[in-house]
């Protein structure tokens, strides 16, 4: 079965003075889910949002909340986030020495489970949990930051997690976030991404919907799923 194109606005790069407004816009303009980024401070150098924004996301769209905990001892903190609203949680494999037990809690709580990799880390990393997971994320920036350039290093890494998702027919969502916009989509897709995090080339066009189409019409060209 050919796995789904879908596109997931990030909201980190929206006007969060207009959060719901933009939030909604993006949901009319054709998103298939909306991605919210969780980070610390510690894990990555940098600070955003909690399990409030989280239910102010919840409340201005129907649409899945793909909610990426950047984040040290996700653990402690995904039941607040699943409360809050949170469809799909993705932990980072660095993060997590029980990864197991920590993809089950998401799971229990009622959330599909994702486990990221950051750009440095092999695929192997996930391919014990891949039949206990419900999406793999690879980040194709080092996290922590909007706006960062595509690192084309990990395309194959993306290529061999496909590899294993149809080799074992799995229903593993594959997800790529970081520097996804016209010109670098393709590439991902063509390497066996599915899922899309964009947010500059989202949020940062003057046409939310035209953006959206654009990036599909890109990606479901070039897929190899």
């Amino acid at each position: 079965m050919t796995a789904p194109i879908r596109i997931a606005p990030s909201i980190l790069a929206a006007d969060f003075g207009h959060l719901a407004d933009e939030i909604a816009a993006v949901s009319a303009a054709g998103a298939d889910w909306i991605h919210v980024d969780v980070m610390d401070g510690h894990f990555v150098p940098n600070l955003t949002l909690g399990p409030v924004v989280v239910e102010a996301a919840k409340r201005a769209t129907d649409l899945p909340l793909d909610v990426h905990l950047m984040i040290e001892a996700p653990e402690r903190s995904i039941e607040s986030y699943v409360k809050a609203g949170a469809d799909r949680v993705g932990v980072h494999v660095e993060t997590c020495p029980h990864l197991h037990r920590t993809l089950a809690q998401i799971r229990e709580l009622g959330a599909q489970a994702c486990v990221v990799l950051n750009p440095s880390t092999p695929a192997e990393a996930v391919e014990p949990v891949l039949g206990d997971t419900d999406q793999v994320l690879v980040m194709s920036v080092n996290p922590g930051y909007g706006g960062q350039s595509f690192i084309d290093g990990v395309l194959p890494k993306i290529h061999k997690l496909r590899e294993w998702i149809r080799e074992r027919e799995l229903t593993v969502e594959l997800e790529i976030d970081g520097g996804v916009a016209a010109g670098t989509i393709a590439r991902a897709a063509g390497a066996g991404a599915n899922v899309f995090v964009a947010g500059t080339a989202v949020f940062g066009a003057p046409d939310y919907a035209a953006a959206i189409a654009g990036l599909r019409k890109e990606a479901a060209a070039a897929f190899t799923g």
